[in-house]
C-alpha cells in the first residue's frame, strides 16, 4: 500500500487493534523515524497506565521511549510545545476531549499518531477511538495472534482466576498479561451474566 502523507498541514494516524497486537511497538517505530529524520517528538501516555514504566512507552514486547505521562488532555495540549510530530499512546483511557485537541493540533499542521484499543473486554466500541478513526487520514488495525487458537485475534478477552469476566465489570481495568489474552472472533467468550441474559 503506497501511503501520501498530505504535503500541506498536519494529519491523524490512527493505530489500533486488540491488546498484544504492537499498538505501542508501532507507535514507537514511527515516533523514532520522526526522530532519525530530525523532527521535534513528544509522546504522551495517561498516568493511570504504569504496568511497565510510570512514564515510559513500554510495548509487551520490551520497545521503549521516553514519554509524558499525563492526567488529562487539558495537561497533554499544555505539554506539547514546539513538537512537530506527537503521539498519543493507549488513548482509549483519555477523555472524549481527546478528539478535538488530536484535530486541532492536526490543523495546526502538527502529525498526530494515536495507539489504543478500538474494543472493550466486551468486544464495543472503546471511549474516543471510534470517533478518532472516523478523523483519521491514516488507519491501521493490528491482529494479535489468538492465545486459545493461534488465528488472528482481533478482540482482547479479560480474565478472572481464569474465567471470562462478567460484562457488568468495570471498563476500565489496567493490567497485561496476567488479566487479558487477545482471542479471535470465535474464541471470545461472554462473560458469565451476558452468557445468562442472552439465554
Amino acid at each position: 500500500m503506497i501511503r501520501i502523507p498530505p504535503q500541506r498541514g498536519g494529519w491523524l494516524e490512527v493505530i489500533c487493534g486488540p491488546m498484544f497486537s504492537g499498538k505501542s511497538e508501532e507507535m514507537i517505530r514511527r515516533l523514532r523515524r520522526a526522530e532519525i529524520a530530525g523532527q521535534r517528538v513528544a509522546i504522551f501516555k495517561p498516568r493511570i497506565d504504569d504496568r511497565f514504566d510510570a512514564t515510559d512507552v513500554v510495548s509487551h514486547a520490551g520497545a521503549r521511549m521516553r514519554a509524558i505521562a499525563v492526567s488529562s488532555v487539558a495537561e497533554l495540549q499544555a505539554r506539547v510545545r514546539d513538537a512537530e510530530v506527537v503521539g498519543i499512546d493507549e488513548v482509549q483511557f483519555f477523555e472524549p476531549a481527546v478528539v478535538p485537541a488530536a484535530l486541532e493540533l492536526a490543523d495546526r499542521g502538527l502529525r498526530v499518531v494515536a495507539a489504543g484499543l478500538d474494543q472493550d473486554f466486551r468486544r464495543l466500541p472503546f471511549g474516543p477511538i471510534p470517533e478518532l478513526l472516523s478523523h483519521a487520514e491514516f488507519v491501521d488495525k493490528l491482529q494479535a495472534v489468538c492465545h486459545r487458537c493461534g488465528g488472528p485475534a482481533t478482540t482482547t478477552q479479560r480474565l478472572v482466576d481464569g474465567a471470562p469476566a462478567p460484562y457488568s465489570g468495570e471498563t476500565v481495568v489496567v493490567g497485561a498479561a496476567e488479566q487479558y489474552e487477545a482471542r479471535c472472533r470465535g474464541c471470545h467468550e461472554p462473560g458469565a451474566d451476558a452468557a445468562r441474559a442472552a439465554a
